[in-house]
């Protein structure tokens, strides 16, 4: 089997393209070119790696063929963030390959009604990311329903892994928050920190996509959620996250309007779509069906980030004594 993997070098490829090579696929990586995988692996020696400015190639209508003419059994698409994009590359594809899995997001449901969210809930996504990935869902799964096009929709939460910074107990994702706590220093937390966030490490993540190539018949035209099993409130992640440190967690909790002059706008913003989210996810569906096991949870996850961020020196664990 052949398997075309694109934007292989990023969070989830790093952990995709070894499990592939060692799932007996022959793999070639598509990618700009600008980025080696955030951790090194024997297998990627085997790899075929294509660098393709996809941007460009959409806008002159080949990114499809070229795709197309790496002949794929499997295409797995991680940065496909337009419907335009997706309906480009389903029409080069159809009739092609064997089967085609698309990275959503667990955005797609916009605010949380009923927790854990699952999967069949009404989609009322909000925000230009969710929105868009929301059309892709649905335009991935009309196609494979009604005209047997072999898609499917597997929807991470926030991936967290080694090599990069996870996404903090206050809704962003400067390391400083770490480092506060860390350092047993005051935290401030928007509202009273019981909005949710739900992580995933990307190993998992991973894990889903082998698990849906395997599951053939159960994963063609469904979507999966892709998260740890719970999600965490802000201030219990805050709160765990000190602990590792052997600290107790110094937390203040500001009304929002007041929180949101205490960061910069940026992290505001960010912070803003998260706690709008709150997102909540059920993983039921994927473990029925998938046989998903997530190995980590959320806070174990996270603690495998931060342990690395501090290793590199990101985050600060010496006390200030001045």
């Amino acid at each position: 089997m052949r398997a075309v993997i694109i934007g292989g070098t990023g969070h989830v490829g790093t952990h995709l393209v070894p499990r592939l090579v060692q799932g007996g696929y022959q793999v070639v990586c598509i990618s700009r070119g600008e980025r080696e995988p955030y951790q090194s692996h024997a297998a990627w020696k085997s790899v075929q790696r294509v660098a393709v400015d996809r941007t460009k190639e959409e806008s002159a209508g080949v990114f499809g063929e070229r795709v197309r003419d790496l002949k794929p059994d499997v295409v797995i698409d991680l940065i496909c963030y337009s419907l335009a994009s997706a309906q480009h590359l389903v029409e080069a594809l159809r009739g092609e390959v064997q089967h085609f899995i698309h990275c959503g997001t667990i955005w797609v449901h916009g605010h949380s009604v009923q927790v854990p969210t699952t999967e069949d809930q009404p989609r009322r996504p909000f925000g230009d990311y969710g929105i868009q990935k929301a059309e892709i869902e649905a335009y991935l799964l009309d196609e494979a329903r009604r005209r047997g096009f072999p898609a499917t929709v597997l929807h991470p939460g926030h991936i967290v892994g080694r090599g990069w910074a996870p996404l903090n107990p206050a809704g962003h994702f400067d390391t400083q928050a770490f480092t506060h706590l860390a350092r047993g220093e005051e935290l401030a937390l928007p509202n009273l920190g019981l909005e949710t966030v739900h992580h995933v490490h990307a190993g998992d993540v991973a894990q889903a996509f082998m698990q849906a190539l395997a599951s053939w018949s159960n994963a063609v035209g469904e979507s999966f959620h892709v998260v740890s099993p719970a999600a965490l409130t802000l201030r219990g992640y805050a709160e765990a996250t000190a602990d590792w440190f052997g600290q107790v967690a110094r937390l203040r909790f500001l009304p929002w309007k007041e929180w949101r002059s205490t960061v910069a706008e940026e992290e505001a913003l960010m912070t803003w779509d998260h706690i709008a989210h709150s997102p909540n996810c059920s993983i039921e569906k994927a473990q029925r069906f998938l046989n998903y096991r997530p190995r980590y949870s959320s806070l174990q996850a996270v603690c495998e980030a931060v342990d690395w961020l501090v290793g590199q020196g990101v985050i600060n664990v010496d006390v200030d004594r001045s």
